[in-house]
């Protein structure tokens, strides 16, 4: 499509979804007045009929492209008319997965439910796992709205904004730390309403993170910050995450990912004078310029940092960090816990910190004289081993640890007392150090050209 017709375009794309949102809500409103009785019962749905106004100009600025941005004419942002149609074929088009694909699914396992939503565990007909997100039927919104309202189609259509919302966002936020939506469907017979289909990943357990090595809880915290500078400065604005805790998140194949957007905000607050300009937190706020256009600019940014240091880094960085990197680690926990530092400037470090571990700069006085102590034997793997537990490994019944040379992994044997030999392999960690296994002793040596066997001498 050329240039002069974008503005057209994209003009005309926003304008069906107005009426879109505009023919489900009117539709709905005229079924109520057909069956219009007593004066408070229309004064009751005309209140349930202004909160779905409210919700529907709510998600209009999430479809408005900023300007030098163009939006995809294929998304399923634009679907109108028969929606179960559109959203069948229109989400299978540009997401992979609509209802069709939906019809032979399998309901495998539940993975949460919240106040608004309710996320299962299916499997498609292919075989493919996914997290459907739909409508909680017994959540406290939906309960709280049929009390008020006592409308269960009003109720539904209520309720479910904050899926579309959520929906829409993943279509404009696309960031390696924000799960994908694979697909979406409309079809109260098939799934009972709207549905998201999304990259299916594990619930954040804060237990197990602080139980992992250090290296594995770094890359938790460098995938946030990343996210955070994206959301700093997405095609949207700078998002916040109103509602930010672990329970936000999944994991995914060691990498952290946010999979809940409807409490997201896009616009930085308003504000006369500075004091309309505070982050309030349990422990302790913070008071920020009002800027001359009239808003709190950065704030969305940094009520994502502090909540980012309160809810990860400060459980996840210290503890166990190189002796090397303390510096640094410390650097960033004394500057996001006083939001000294922008999320560009946290990320800068946070990079550095990635750049000296990955590199080994840290180890540079090292002595080199302990792997001396070592007898090698290449292209062997031992076998019967005796295998004693250290903290914290990457299996729980042996000691495996990252190392980034065999230099390392000698001095780590040689601290401890039980250790008698240790090896290499091919195996890395996602910052490409190697695996380290050691142990108290072996029974035999086996042929293994990917290992190598360091033996540690035997003192007089």
């Amino acid at each position: 499509m050329s240039s002069t017709r974008n503005p057209l375009f994209t003009a005309s794309c926003l304008a069906l979804v107005i009426i879109s949102l505009t023919v489900v809500v009117k539709k709905w409103h005229f079924g109520l007045r057909s069956g219009a009785g007593a004066p408070n019962v229309d004064l009751t749905r005309d209140r349930l009929l202004q909160q779905l106004k409210e919700r529907q100009r709510e998600l209009l600025p999430f479809y408005i492209t900023p300007p030098g941005q163009q939006l995809d004419g294929n998304s399923p942002l634009f679907s109108n008319g028969d929606t179960r149609r559109n959203e069948t074929s229109e989400g299978s088009a540009a997401s992979g997965i609509g209802c069709r694909e939906l019809s032979g699914m399998t309901v495998v396992d539940f993975l949460g439910a919240g106040y608004t939503k309710t996320v299962l565990k299916v499997v498609l007909q292919q075989g493919t796992d996914v997290a459907l997100k739909s409508v909680n039927e017994q959540g406290t919104d939906m309960m709280s709205c049929l009390e008020d309202f006592r409308d269960p189609q009003g109720c539904q259509e209520l309720v479910s904004f904050k899926l579309r919302k959520e929906i829409v966002l993943l279509q404009r936020l696309q960031h390696p730390n924000i799960v994908k939506l694979r697909g979406q469907c409309q079809d109260s017979g098939l799934v009972g309403g709207i549905v998201a289909v999304l990259e299916q990943g594990t619930p954040v357990q804060m237990i197990q993170l602080l139980q992992s090595p250090w290296e594995e809880r770094f890359r938790v915290c460098l995938g946030l910050v990343r996210l955070l500078h994206y959301l700093s400065h997405s095609p949207l604005g700078s998002v916040a995450l109103l509602d930010f805790q672990p329970r936000q998140f999944v994991m995914m194949s060691g990498e952290l990912k946010l999979t809940d957007l409807d409490d997201a905000s896009v616009r930085e607050p308003s504000c006369r004078t500075d004091s309309d300009c505070v982050l309030q937190f349990p422990l302790r706020n913070f008071t920020f310029a009002c800027s001359a256009s009239g808003l709190c600019e950065g704030l969305n940014e940094m009520r994502n940092l502090y909540n980012a240091y309160r809810y990860f880094f400060i459980y996840l960085l210290p503890h166990q960090a190189p002796t090397t990197l303390k510096p640094l680690v410390d650097q960033i926990m004394n500057t996001t816990g006083e939001l000294k530092h922008s999320v560009n400037e946290t990320l800068e470090v946070f990079e550095e910190v990635l750049h000296v571990f990955k590199s080994g700069l840290h180890l540079q006085n090292m002595p080199s004289s302990i792997i001396k102590e070592y007898t090698v034997v290449k292209g062997m793997r031992t076998a019967g081993n005796m295998d004693y537990r250290c903290w914290p490994s990457y299996e729980q019944q042996a000691c495996v640890l990252s190392v980034h040379s065999a230099l390392e992994a000698a001095h780590i044997c040689s601290s401890h007392p039980q250790c008698t030999s240790f090896s290499l392999s091919s195996q890395k960690t996602w910052t490409g150090r190697l695996l380290a296994s050691f142990r108290s002793g072996f029974s035999q040596l086996l042929p293994d050209v990917s290992s190598t066997v360091y033996m540690r001498s035997a003192k007089a």
